[in-house]
């Protein structure tokens, strides 16, 4: 079946509901999209594969979002760069490798390489924006209709984009506004200002014990600085972290050196001449204490970026700070959804890139977008890195689920053993009946890694005994998850 639109004949695309969706031939865009990070740049450039004319809009000009740009990237060189240096500086003597003593860091070389890496994944989205026809206009848009765009244009004026659907991918941002202290980015800093410090502080305070805060102090802390982070919980690693987990993660990291206070708050955050008095006390309440520092990072959380949308003048409904979607992303403005950060379920890119293009090849086929949030992977990339999927004992024992637990150390294992990298475990926790996979945890040097198969065990519904049977290749640290689940099915492993 062919249409004509103007002088172009355009085929119509029969869905699987047995519509028929048209796609403009004008130079209006059948999808819009607002935020150019890893949901808004995965969508646009599914949706042009699908064969929507595309346009992305972002006003930071360079897309990547904070993921590429400020985030997840540029903090993964230099966790990867200091880790290196710590390996070298610390364990090459044991392992029989002379000549590490008077090892150095050039901080500054380092900040270069991260800036690189940066470069180098920015410029390819670009790349890949013009390999699949979507325009970007880079600027500040905002929803002036149902259907209508407006972008306060970087380079000066204005334009208006006219698209059939309009797809919200804005994310999130940090927040620094917090009565006891203002951000400065150069003393006082965001995450955005620890990857951009001149130099390695001589003592660093970092204010939150999630995974930013984590990450960004075990960088500086394994290239010299004295890290002490104040966390307001019990335990460290952020909400939806196993107890168990985050308890023996902090053993590890407070071996390497980093110093924590727990169950405390900060009151105050005081610039003296030249160096700062970081005021605390128990988050119960009792006496103050001061600590000294150079620099005080801050990281307390995120919060949905919303500036200067026009969402509240579009009549988009809102569920708190989040934008109220149904269950294909869609807003109570029809043509107009929202994904990631801006809308509920964990705040992770790779949460976003999915919604992104599952909604884009909703609007293009019809095909209706499935998440499970439980399936949705978190990792934290200290060394070693912490990763998890699925529920902790904690929530199971909460809403009354009966669970077996099979857990295994890398401390059996032999690979681990000859790369002498034996911190860590795998657990796995499985149903006491019918033995499904209900979480898997783990803290390992390659935790993210090994994940992901217990990701696609999770996904699909596999049992804890179907990890148990899988033949894995010896010898290697992922034969752990197979141990672990070992133990959950069977009781007992082979080994450990």
């Amino acid at each position: 079946m062919a249409v004509i639109l103007g002088r172009r004949v355009v085929s119509a695309r029969r869905t699987p509901g047995s519509f028929l969706r048209f796609f403009s031939a004008s130079t209006e865009y059948d999808l819009c999209v607002i935020g150019g990070g890893p949901g808004g740049y995965t969508g646009a450039i599914k949706a042009a594969q699908l064969g929507l004319k595309t346009i992305c809009v972002d006003k930071r000009g360079v897309p990547g979002g904070t993921c590429l740009n400020v985030g997840c990237i540029p903090s993964k060189a230099m966790l990867q760069a200091s880790a290196l240096y710590h390996e070298a500086k610390h364990t090459f003597e044991m392992r029989g490798i002379t000549g590490a003593e008077g090892l150095g860091a050039d901080f500054g070389k380092m900040m270069a390489n991260k800036d690189s890496a940066v470069k180098k994944l920015t410029s390819g989205i670009e790349g890949l924006f013009k390999r699949d026809k979507v325009a970007y206009s880079k600027g500040w848009g905002k929803i002036t209709g149902p259907n209508t765009v407006t972008v306060a244009l970087n380079d000066g004026g204005e334009e208006v984009i006219n698209a059939k659907n309009i797809m919200i991918a804005t994310g999130s941002e940090i927040i620094e506004k917090l009565p006891f202290v203002t951000v400065d980015e150069e003393q006082i800093v965001s995450s955005t200002g620890a990857l951009e410090l001149k130099k390695v502080p001589e003592k660093l305070v970092v204010i939150g014990g999630g995974v930013i805060g984590l990450e960004l102090g075990s960088v500086y802390e394994r290239l010299g600085s004295k890290v002490t982070v104040v966390e307001f919980l019990p335990t460290i690693g952020g909400l939806g972290i196993d107890a168990e987990v985050s308890k023996d993660m902090q053993r590890i990291l407070k071996k390497q050196g980093m110093n924590f206070k727990m169950s405390t708050k900060v009151t105050a955050v005081e610039k003296t001449g030249g160096a700062l008095k970081i005021t605390t006390e128990p988050a119960a309440g009792g006496d103050a204490d001061v600590i000294d520092a150079d620099v005080c990072l801050v990281c307390v959380g995120r919060r949905e970026f919303l500036d200067g949308l026009g969402a509240q003048e579009a009549g988009i409904e809102m569920d708190g700070r989040k934008i109220k979607v149904d269950d294909c992303y869609r807003t109570n403005v029809p043509s107009i959804f929202a994904i990631g950060d801006v809308v509920h379920g964990p705040m992770l890119a790779h949460k976003a890139e999915d919604e992104g293009s599952m909604v884009a090849e909703y609007i293009a086929t019809g095909t209706k977008p499935h998440l499970d949030f439980n399936n949705v992977p978190s990792v934290v990339y200290t060394h070693p890195e912490v990763a998890w999927v699925g529920k902790t004992e904690e929530m199971l024992r909460a809403e009354g689920v009966e669970y077996k637990k099979g857990k295994f150390s890398f401390a059996a294992n032999g690979r681990a053993i000859a790369n002498m990298d034996t911190d860590g475990f795998v657990k796995v926790l499985s149903c006491k009946k019918t033995d499904k996979l209900l979480g898997v945890h783990i803290i390992n040097a390659i935790a993210g890694d090994i994940i992901g198969p217990a990701c696609v065990g999770m996904e699909y519904g596999a049992a804890a005994e179907d990890i148990a049977r899988v033949c894995m290749a010896h010898p290697t640290v992922s034969e752990v998850l197979k141990g672990a689940a070992q133990k959950a099915s069977f009781g007992k492993a082979i080994s450990g």
